[in-house]
């Protein structure tokens, strides 16, 4: 047994494989037009590198001195995100 959808363009059924770039069998139009664009962003979303505000950033450039104090900092930053999802994990779980 086949799915079936309805065409959001001409109303009509058509056989569905759940794929994003489905064409309905009448008008040609795509069966899910939300699910692409949504498919389109998800990609470019996981193309942009990674925003470094969480973490201070540690230059090859940097003196060793000025490294060993990065290295510092960031631990703090890592143990402060750690302590936090902690808190949020502890009161949602006694939440219920």
């Amino acid at each position: 047994m086949k799915a079936t959808k309805k065409c959001p363009h001409c109303g009509h059924w058509t056989e569905w494989s759940q794929q994003p770039t489905d064409l309905c069998q009448h008008c040609g139009q795509v069966l899910e037009p939300y699910r692409v664009a949504s498919e389109q962003a998800r990609q470019r979303l996981s193309e942009q590198p990674v925003s470094s505000f969480m973490l201070i950033e540690i230059k090859p450039e940097d003196g060793p001195v000025m490294r060993f104090f990065k290295y510092i900092i960031r631990g703090g930053q890592l143990a402060f995100a750690a302590l936090m999802a902690f808190m949020v994990w502890l009161v949602t779980a006694l939440a219920g």
